[in-house]
């Protein structure tokens, strides 16, 4: 049994007393893909509002009171402006005039249409003005986003230089829509920071973001951490547990270093992305669910498909808008400003005073090549407010390596062999940027091994950077 969960139609409030009419406009809305409410007077059509919601509303200008002057649709017409701002409301009526259209519109209607109507003038009425309410809605919600982010960076999130000011802006056109973003970048640019911001911009913003490490998760555990698991499907598995695909349904779902999925689970997971449908692990029942996707890595995924390691159908349908997150060194702008707010932040978190920034420590930040790139400095910044001495932070304070990067540390015969071991894998992180894959091929290892090395010394794939 498959389950399916559809999304409801944009409904349609038609206020009109003639039960005829509203029959006629129900057939021709259903037609169209949308759902309807119908209404006999004023008094009902406020009724509905308040109890549903309505992508728009057609609203007859006569009734029976009074048949032809169109005061009573003019007066439900400025109730409903005055009471939900932004609804289109679309006046109706077979005593058309010049006048009474000019007063409609001023009294809150966005458009006007004629008895006996032409069913394409309807539908199209409709499309275009719901339309246009959605993208107003959206550019007002991204707007008030934007303003909050360029002027407060309380979320360490700068974007004073350019590179960043286009990124952001792309970021902010796709958000409002569905579709699956890619983010590339070295680790520690923020992909992740930006992966919740495209959520929080978008209009699935009041449901679940979930986040999962693909770099972080052992092959065994793949199915049952993405797709959940039923009672019994395997010896730890002691009671049903949904997986991430389920507990984001709605909302988004972020697959971090999604260029360490072995290439035997791709497959599962373009079907899940592909048709949105999957099995529990241990079960045969279809669920289906209604999730974004917005994936990240540090891998070039082109180069892993030519050799074989990535596939591409899986690449189309993760990269339907890529974006290329600039590493620190290119955006130089924000440096400064994205240090002063790390150090304040751990000048507060350690109850420390707040030291200004010396010439020298900003020429020394500036001089810097970051390959860290945004957690290195958050990293340097904090170490430096606990090294501070004094009003002012000198380049001292920060104890960077030299611009071009630290020489990688010797093994020495003084190590254990397990110090030694962690070391080599710290190397090989590193030199691959967190590639598991890379990794594993460089120490001449198994993936599953590395995976039980890392566990066993409590490394991450991001440990070397």
């Amino acid at each position: 049994m498959t389950e399916t969960r559809t999304p409801s139609p944009p409904r349609i409030l038609v206020v009109d007393d003639q039960a005829d009419v509203r029959e006629a406009l129900r057939m021709l809305l259903k037609s169209a893909g949308y759902g309807m409410v119908g209404a006999e007077s004023p008094e009902l059509a406020l009724a509905c509002l308040r109890g549903d919601e309505f992508a728009a509303v057609l609203v007859d200008m006569n009734y029976a009171r009074d048949t032809t002057s169109g005061a009573e649709g003019l007066a439900l017409i400025a109730q409903i402006a005055a009471q939900w701002p932004g609804l289109p409301v679309i006046a109706m009526t077979a005593w058309a005039s010049i006048e009474l259209a000019v007063a409609a519109m001023r009294d809150g209607a966005v458009d006007f249409i004629e008895k006996p109507w032409q069913n394409a003038r309807v539908l199209g009425v409709l499309e275009s003005r719901i339309a246009l309410t959605r993208s107003r809605r959206d550019a007002q919600r991204l707007g008030e986003a934007q303003a909050l982010l360029l002027q407060d960076t309380a979320a360490g999130f700068v974007v004073e230089s350019a590179p960043m000011r286009r990124l952001v802006e792309d970021l902010m056109r796709i958000a409002g829509s569905d579709a699956n973003v890619l983010l590339l970048g070295e680790n520690g640019t923020g992909k992740s920071m930006l992966a919740q911001l495209l959520h929080q911009w978008s209009a699935r913003h009041a449901q679940p973001f979930v986040k999962v490490n693909i770099g972080g998760l052992a092959p065994t555990l793949f199915e049952a951490e993405l797709f959940g698991h039923v009672r019994g499907a395997y010896t730890d598995a002691r009671q049903d547990r949904a997986g991430r695909f389920e507990l984001a349904d709605g909302g988004t779902l972020f697959l971090d270093e999604i260029g360490n999925l072995p290439l035997q689970q791709q497959p599962k997971l373009l079907r899940a992305i592909e048709d949105g449908e999957f099995e529990r692990l241990g079960s045969s029942r279809t669920q289906r669910v209604d999730v974004r996707i917005v994936a990240a890595t540090n891998a070039d995924l082109d180069a892993e498909v030519a050799a074989g390691q990535f596939r591409q159908d899986l690449l189309y349908r993760l990269n339907t808008f890529q974006v290329r997150v600039p590493p620190l060194r290119e955006r130089d702008a924000d440096i400064l400003p994205l240090a002063r707010h790390y150090l304040a932040a751990a000048c507060a978190r350690y109850r420390r005073p707040l030291p200004t920034l010396a010439r020298d420590a900003e020429r020394a930040l500036l001089g810097y090549a970051w390959p860290g790139n945004v957690r290195e400095l958050a990293h340097a910044m904090e170490r430096a407010a606990l090294l501070a001495d004094g009003a002012t932070l000198g380049s001292d304070a920060l104890r960077l390596q030299p611009a071009q990067g630290a020489a990688v540390p010797a093994l020495s015969a003084q190590l254990t062999l397990e110090e030694a071991e962690a070391l080599l894998l710290r190397q090989a992180l590193a030199q691959q940027q967190g590639n598991l894959q890379r990794t594993a091929d460089q120490l001449g290892i198994t993936r599953q091994s590395l995976y039980r090395r890392l566990g066993k010394h409590g490394l991450r794939s991001d440990d070397g950077g």
